[in-house]
């Protein structure tokens, strides 16, 4: 099927042209004074063009009409989507949702734009620093719109239901399990084949890149080649009744009107693209020995701050993997850190009770406020017979919970350097705010003996 196949590879320099449109593609230069078939040429840049070489990033697009022909943008009801972290008071507890809730296509229509809710962000897209996270509830495809972020960059997290994103580069379908990345900028439209539901973490400022391998070497984590970005795929078609294009700026949307598809991109060149993964694909590093490993060791991609080591956002995975450390208490250790938080689940089931962290949910953990294994997972864990077993597949005890039996799981979580404000939208709004959180530590006990002496070998 046109459109939907791969070029493998991250972050490098690409080729496409649409196959219906041999030698679409200039030769020799970038902006002839006539293009190939006709088309237009327009640069799309997704940083300053005096960047070092390794970090400038743009890509030329050959297309039968240049995207700067449309109507005026004119302001539109954003919904839930929003940038003002001071609807509420500040509030550190530790926070869990549980799944969304998905509206019913019989009593409304909603496709991926309207579908759009934020749940807790900071910083300022104006100035080019900040991150938002989102989830995404729709049941409908959208019908000749659009979306364009002109704030930061979209890591799409799918949990319920696959979707065909259309870009101008080409088609990409992305399944629960995989992910894609919308750059800055870049327009794209999204199918659904039903109920469908999701998480977005939003950048502003950066773009996502592999993280920095340091002593584990050249191989390891998520490999370049297995970052897919589409083949090019054109859709010369007029619309009468006009084509919406959605414009998220400064945290506002906008939308203008034009009467021609937005996918009209023949052929394409650069690397500055859309791109996809499949999580099953990252290699994971882990403890061999003793003690607990940062869970940096699970970073798929990571948004760099200004300030060495540290991330605007990293975006990491707990997939199914062994467990094999010795003389150690397995679970994470109760914790208190610098960094926010944000835990989601694909699939799976973290605990057997219904109430508890399950697929389409989500907690949050606010910089300096503990968490760690509830009570049950203390105890379990405490005096757990040290075999080696397999992490996230069949009965094992993880993070705060317990896994029932025959169940694999893919948890990920969105970290970051920023203090979270949570919206209106996700304390009252949404009514999925799991109240009783707390409750799952209220079972910790006191184990202290002060005439402890340490057993003679």
């Amino acid at each position: 099927m046109a459109g939907l196949k791969y070029m493998s590879g991250f972050g490098n320099e690409f080729s496409s042209e649409d196959s219906r449109c041999p030698g679409s593609l200039p030769e020799g230069q970038n902006n002839p004074q006539v293009c190939p078939y006709g088309l237009y040429a327009e640069q799309l840049s997704g940083s300053a063009f005096t960047c070092p070489r390794p970090a400038n990033k743009r890509s030329w697009l050959y297309r039968i009409l240049p995207s700067v022909r449309h109507k005026p943008y004119a302001a539109m009801d954003c919904g839930d989507l929003t940038e003002n972290w001071n609807e509420v008071e500040p509030d550190p507890n530790q926070m869990r949702w549980l799944p969304f809730t998905i509206p019913k296509f019989s009593e409304k229509k909603v496709d991926f734009v309207m579908g759009l809710h934020t749940l807790c962000g900071a910083g300022d897209a104006k100035s080019r620093n900040g991150i938002a996270i989102h989830m995404f509830t729709c049941n409908t495809s959208m019908m000749d719109r659009c979306f364009n972020n002109s704030d930061g960059d979209f890591l799409i997290v799918p949990q319920q239901g696959e979707i065909l994103v259309t870009t101008e580069f080409g088609k990409m379908m992305v399944e629960p399990n995989e992910i894609c990345v919308i750059q800055q900028g870049m327009r794209f439209s999204v199918a659904v084949f039903g109920e469908t539901r999701g998480y977005v973490l939003e950048v502003y400022g950066a773009h996502y890149e592999l993280p920095d391998l340091g002593p584990i070497g050249a191989n390891g984590l998520a490999n370049p080649r297995d970052f897919l970005v589409p083949v090019a795929w054109y859709e010369d078609r007029t619309v009468a009744t006009g084509y919406t294009v959605i414009n998220k700026y400064q945290g506002k949307l906008f939308s203008s009107q034009q009467d021609f598809s937005p996918f009209n991109v023949v052929a394409w060149h650069g690397n500055y693209t859309p791109y996809k993964y499949n999580l099953d694909n990252f290699m994971v590093i882990n403890c061999v020995a003793f003690d607990h490993a940062d869970p940096s060791i699970f970073t798929v991609l990571t948004a760099k701050s200004n300030r060495p080591g540290v991330a605007i956002a990293d975006f990491v995975i707990f997939p199914p993997r062994w467990g094999v450390a010795d003389r150690t208490f397995r679970p994470p250790y109760y914790h208190r850190n610098c960094m926010s938080e944000f835990m989601g689940l694909i699939k799976g089931h973290y605990e057997a009770k219904e109430e508890g962290f399950q697929p389409g949910g989500g907690s949050l953990h606010s910089m300096m406020t503990p968490h760690g294994p509830d009570g049950d997972c203390f105890e379990k864990s405490s005096t757990a017979a040290l075999k080696p077993e397999r992490v996230a597949e069949g009965t094992m005890v993880t993070g705060i919970h317990f896994v029932p039996a025959q169940c694999q799981y893919m948890a990920f979580m969105f970290e970051s350097s920023f203090s979270m404000a949570v919206t209106r939208w996700g304390l009252d709004t949404c009514q999925r705010l799991d109240k009783s959180y707390y409750q799952c530590w209220e079972t910790l006990r006191s184990h202290f003996n002060p005439n402890w002496r340490p057993s003679k070998q």
